[in-house]
């Protein structure tokens, strides 16, 4: 994985891409490909962020790989437009050594939840998140338009709590916030606000306002207003705009309101108060201006216009036929774009990163820090990686069953495995035509004809002689889907089976037990789920297979399940579970639990493992502390062995239905090669799942 960060603004006009622009400045400092990528660009017109960024990165990139969605596809689904975004991304990151990610810039009407939309794009993607506060409130109102003002303590206190909460609902993390466009005069309280909202390991930095960053060039209002250049050099385009000003006064009040670098809105027919503006820029005691639009569309007198040409103003004189509250609208709008074409704001911007933010620091937090959440998508999107990565073959028994048709699709479009699907190849083929389903992926196969038949009937009949089994038997047991798709596995025609849409667990799992038989020291063949929940993913076992196991069986189950987890890159801390902690209770069936705890100990000395222990000592950090304090696995068990099948069952469903966590699975375990069951209820996404397990599986 790339070490990459992602820039987010909590809010609008906050300047991101300052921060975003001295982030990268280091990153390429640091590493030879930094690659660059917007989460959602604008639906029209170019991305001015994304080109400002992609001009200073180190690698050659087209602007289409570096983007996840747009609005528009955000507003059809949110949903669809995470998944593109996360898929977008990890097309990108596999070719960086780092990565900028860029959150969405509150330009669009989805702005109220558009924090928290970046956010669950930061968890799902698996970046840290740099927070980009405003430290000036922006005024709306026509008196004040476009103006802003500092924001106080408190008020940058109550946003950062309020980020917050939706931080930990996205289970976000985060790398260090920022507040950007601060008061100069008060960067130190700024800083202490903020960071009591936060946690005390996040650093927070303050960088104070640089009036010309934000401050729009005239050559940009004059494209804002459609107008027309006058009278003016084209040179003083490049002056930036630091104030406005609507004079519709006398021209002595006017010079009373003229700053620095300020532009004037008057209307066309006041040629007193133009002339007085522009012997003002070109006086000694007046300030200088940025520049002059006219609006209304009244022509500049033959006479006036002579005399102005005589002057020969550099001054920018605009014209445009906009009427003045529209006119002051569109300025106070226009902000100044630090863009690829604008070298020199990009070295403020830069310089003033440099100055305010500990760079040294937040690379060296980047360094150490690993997204603390593990979404149900981000698993997803790794479940197919891994399978799309070992290249293995399934078999699928149930090709009449529409859902394993629509799965096969999937699976064959992903490239998450090679499949056999067996059944009548024509009723298969003229089945994906009404679906609108491509299979030309896969191997569709009858049984009775295959070229595989008579070799697994020979390998089954060699297997289960010994009990009896007749040639014309073993002929007869081949064409049932279960045992031919079984043996396919067996002989290494197939890597692993995926069935259970239309038989029970029992049909699917028998042949298995008749000759695929269980790995070496487990004699129990077992279940699990794979429970994805909001931020992590744990292991539920065994829920669908051995009904009240044995002291022996449930050894094997955790013993099984922990080496599943393993396989899934879940550290494995095995909860015996049980409605008693340690030795505070006694039974019969707290001491099987017991019993079985110490066996697992004994078979499996490595493993972190206790028991008996209750779901809540095994999952809450405080309750573990004051039930068994010490323990390994207590307050953070990853795998769960529930005590009989009944709990186990029960539980998985209601923490599916209540938390609307993604349960995976059944998974089967113990077998010396991957068959795996489905819930004949199950649905197309889970039958994808099960494939996509069954490969990763089988790579071992």
């Amino acid at each position: 994985m790339a070490q990459s960060v992602y820039v987010a603004s909590v809010e609008g006009h906050t300047a991101k891409s300052v921060v975003a622009l001295g982030v990268l400045e280091a990153l390429t400092k640091k590493f030879d490909r930094v690659g660059v990528f917007r989460s959602v660009t604008p639906d029209q017109g170019l991305d001015s962020v994304l080109d400002l960024l992609l001009a200073n990165t180190n690698m050659e990139l087209e602007p289409e790989e570096c983007i996840g969605v747009s609005y528009d596809e955000m507003h059809q689904s949110s949903e669809v437009a995470l998944a593109k975004i996360l898929e977008r991304y990890k097309a990108l990151e596999e070719r960086c050594d780092a990565v900028v990610v860029i959150g969405s810039d509150y330009t669009d009407i989805f702005s109220p939840a558009e924090f928290s939309f970046n956010a669950r794009v930061a968890a799902n993607i698996g970046v840290p998140m740099i927070l980009v506060f405003n430290g000036r409130e922006v005024y709306t109102t026509s008196e004040h338009l476009g103006q802003a003002a500092p924001r106080n303590s408190q008020d940058l206190l109550a946003m950062a709590e309020q980020t917050m909460v939706e931080v930990r609902e996205a289970h976000t993390t985060i790398l260090a916030a920022v507040v950007n466009r601060a008061d100069a005069e008060r960067l130190d309280s700024i800083r202490a606000s903020v960071a009591h909202a936060l946690p005390k390991d996040v650093p927070v930095w303050v960088v104070p306002e640089d009036p010309f960053l934000p401050a729009p060039r005239m050559g940009r209002i004059l494209e804002a207003v459609g107008g027309k250049l006058e009278f003016g050099s084209t040179q003083r385009l490049a002056s930036e705009a630091m104030d406005l000003v609507v004079a519709a006064m006398t021209p002595e009040h006017v010079l009373e309101r003229i700053t620095e670098n300020s532009v004037v809105v008057l209307p066309a027919d006041r040629t007193d108060v133009l002339m007085t503006l522009l012997m003002a820029d070109k006086s000694a005691t007046f300030p200088r201006l940025a520049g002059i639009v006219l609006n209304g569309g009244f022509e500049i007198p033959t006479q006036i216009r002579q005399l102005i040409d005589g002057l020969e103003p550099s001054l920018p004189v605009i014209t445009t036929d906009g009427r003045s509250f529209d006119t002051t609208i569109k300025i106070a709008s226009t902000r100044g774009v630090i863009g690829a074409s604008d070298p020199d704001k990009v070295a403020r911007a830069r310089q003033l990163v440099v100055d305010h933010i500990d760079v040294a620091e937040l690379l060296g937090n980047l360094d150490n820090s690993q997204p603390r959440a593990i979404t149900p998508m981000y698993f997803e999107y790794s479940l197919t990686e891994r399978a799309r990565d070992a290249k293995k073959t399934i078999v699928l028994p149930e090709g009449a069953d529409d859902r394993i048709l629509q799965a096969a699709h999937l699976v064959l479009q992903k490239n998450i495995a090679e499949l056999i699907i067996l059944g009548s190849p024509a009723a298969m083929k003229a089945r994906a035509v009404e679906l609108g389903l491509d299979l030309t992926g896969a191997q569709l196969v009858e049984i009775a004809t295959s070229e595989h038949y008579q070799p697994c009937v020979d390998e089954y009949l060699s297997l289960r002689s010994h009990k009896g089994v007749t040639e014309e038997q073993a002929k007869e047991k081949m064409l049932d889907v279960s045992y031919f798709g079984t043996m396919l596995v067996q002989l290494g025609i197939a890597d692993g089976m995926v069935s259970g849409a239309m038989h029970t667990t029992a049909h699917t799992i028998r042949p298995a037990f008749e000759f695929v038989k269980t790995k070496p020291g487990v004699d129990s063949v077992s279940s699990v789920f794979l429970m994805a929940l909001a931020d992590r993913v744990v292991v539920y076992g065994d829920c669908a297979v051995i009904p009240e196991p044995t002291i022996e069986q449930l050894a094997d189950i955790a013993i099984s399940s922990a080496e599943t987890a393993r396989q899934f890159n879940i550290e494995p801390h095995v909860a015996m579970l049980s409605y008693s902690t340690g030795e505070s209770g006694s039974g019969a069936e707290v001491d099987r639990v017991r019993a079985a705890t110490q066996l697992v100990r004994e078979r499996a000395p490595e493993l972190s493992v206790e028991g008996p222990i209750q779901y809540d000592a095994a999952v809450d950090a405080a309750v573990a502390a004051a039930k068994l304090p010490g323990s390994s696995v207590a307050g953070r068990a990853t795998v769960f062995v529930f005590p009989d099948l009944n709990t186990g069952n029960n539980t998985y469903k209601a923490v599916q239905r209540t938390s609307g966590a993604l349960a995976i699975g059944p998974v089967l375990q113990g077998l010396n090669k991957p068959v795996n069951d489905l819930s004949r209820g199950a649905l197309v996404p889970d039958i994808v799942n099960t494939i996509a397990i069954t490969a990763i599986q089988a790579a071992g």
